[in-house]
């Protein structure tokens, strides 16, 4: 009898665990990031498509925001989730790129599956792809330009084309350079966070304009409050406009008549003391995230000033950040030098409901540090998508202006960077070089999927982008109609272009180095 013989087996797991190994695990995983690489496909370019999304609150959207997609899709596979969250990371880091870092990531896990089928090892594809990215990032660096005034208003109108704004591509082109002009005076640190969306509800897209200042919607408690208000003067709280109320509890034991009115004679005098503050300071608006009196609006209506009240936080701040305030606790420890200004203040009466309120437009501010940009038109689904593309556009330009460095469009420079990791690889003596040859082809998904998204062939129009990058005849890439041209007035941010490089190549190369799969739950 063999030692050990008749003994019941070591259990460590559960037996409902599955455990998938060796080459399976890689087809798996492959297979599933590249069913969400195709989902996005379609939504690329110019002329991509939109994708409708119905939520499970019920609520529908309308959009090709790459972004958008992988936040409303509820993912459950371990790769698809890789892929989630290496597109989070793009759209927290540039704001644009989401749908191009996905399809390069899609494209070297399918070139590496049919590698893997003939062979070659994980680590050696890992090895190629990474002597690929650097001879890419080499290219990058030489076909790196400068930021000029026309070669940024091609960033906003690149970051534009194929969303819903495009259909005033060249008013909300001038809108957007207009918005971080003024925003990059008044502070350094320039940005789309910088910059407030206002949904009118109204009118057409080219009714869009740029408010120097915020928009806010709140109920105007009183029709005899001053409307049309210029050059006045802001007072900004951080707290109610009201007298404060007692922490704890009191009782107060009145005997007599006087006693009550010197009672309310005293709360009233309070009250006054509160509005006289407010004059006194010189403010003709008085923004406050709390409350305000009844008694002390009354006192102010009086005296022809604007009191607006229950702001939350974020608005609050975009106000004080507009009128160049302070914002205070107490209207009592109010000084000059706290006060803001706005060239205009108007507000719009709006009919009575629990949804529609008042809107308030504080504009024409001197050296606004926040303005907004006021949405026109009519639906709601189709405005969200504009604001969406405004954004990324914001996102793009403004990180354009502080790198100051660019890179070619229209697939251009992909097709330039695939020629240099086929150069690069002609010097790689080893296995690795096939790697290096499925990197250059898995660039080229970019130009291959506009060419295709425009209804082009896209193995000719690859043959000839080739063509035109060997014989190096300057920034050739894909036109809007699918054929090879000059991508003039096609540019991005270089942090767009190498950030979702280095995204996809490290996530694609993280999911080869899987060869073993663990599964608690046995599915």
């Amino acid at each position: 009898m063999s030692e050990g013989e008749a003994k019941p087996p070591v259990v460590i797991v559960k037996p409902e665990t599955k455990v998938t190994s060796g080459t399976d695990v890689q087809d798996k995983l492959i297979s599933a990031a590249r069913v969400f690489s195709d989902l996005l496909k379609p939504t690329f370019g110019p002329r991509g498509l939109d994708k409708m999304l119905y939520k499970t609150d019920g609520t529908t959207a309308v959009t090709n925001d790459g972004a958008k997609i992988v936040a409303e899709l509820m993912v459950k596979h371990p790769a698809a989730k890789m892929m989630v969250s290496m597109g989070n990371s793009q759209e927290e880091a540039c704001g644009d790129g989401v749908t191009t870092t996905m399809l390069l990531c899609g494209s070297l896990l399918q070139e590496a599956s049919n590698l893997l089928r003939k062979g070659l090892h994980p680590l050696t594809l890992v090895d190629g792809y990474r002597s690929a990215l650097a001879a890419a990032t080499e290219q990058m660096d030489a076909d790196t330009h400068d930021v000029s005034d026309e070669r940024l208003a091609a960033v906003t109108e690149t970051a534009l084309r194929g969303k819903g704004a495009e259909a005033a591509l060249d008013h909300f082109s001038h809108i957007i350079t207009d918005a971080l002009s003024i925003l990059s005076t008044n502070r350094d640190d320039a940005g789309a966070e910088h910059v407030a969306m206002f949904k009118t509800g109204t009118g057409e897209m080219r009714d869009s304009k740029l408010i120097r200042g915020v928009v806010v919607n709140r109920r105007v408690l009183m029709d005899s409050l001053p409307n049309r208000l210029s050059d006045a003067k802001v007072a900004v709280l951080g707290g109610d406009l009201k007298i404060r109320s007692m922490t704890r509890d009191a009782e107060i034991q009145i005997t007599s008549a006087d006693q009550l009115d010197s009672f309310v004679d005293a709360e009233q005098a309070r009250k006054r003391a509160l509005a006289d503050a407010v004059i006194a300071s010189g403010a003709g608006v008085v923004l406050c995230t709390g409350e305000v009196d009844r008694d002390v609006l009354h006192h102010l209506a009086d005296a022809e000033v604007l009191a607006v009240g229950e702001l939350d936080e974020s608005e609050i701040r975009n106000a004080a950040d507009a009128v160049r305030a302070n914002i205070v606790d107490s209207i009592l420890d109010i000084e000059a030098d706290d006060l803001g200004s706005c060239g205009s203040l108007v507000w719009e009466r709006r009919e009575a409901s629990d949804q529609v309120e008042d809107i308030i437009r504080i504009d024409e501010c001197p050296s606004p540090r926040t303005v907004t940009i006021e949405v026109g038109g009519g639906g709601d689904t189709g405005t969200e998508e504009v604001i969406r593309g405004l954004h990324d556009a914001l996102r793009a330009t403004s990180l354009a202006l502080a790198d100051g460095e660019l890179l070619p469009g229209a697939g251009s420079v992909h097709a330039r960077m695939a020629h240099a990791v086929r150069r690069a690889s002609e010097a790689e003596p080893g296995r690795a070089r096939l790697a290096m040859d499925a990197y250059a082809r898995a660039l080229e998904t970019i130009p291959a999927t506009l060419v295709e998204n425009s209804g082009g062939d896209p193995l000719d129009r690859i043959l000839e982008l080739r063509a035109a990058a060997r014989e190096d005849d300057g920034f050739v890439g894909i036109t809007p109609e699918g054929e090879v041209g000059p991508s003039d007035g096609v540019w991005h941010p270089r942090a767009v272009i190498e950030e979702g490089l280095e995204s996809a190549t490290e996530t694609a190369m993280s999911m080869l180095r899987i060869d073993q799969v663990i599964s608690a739950r046995g599915d």
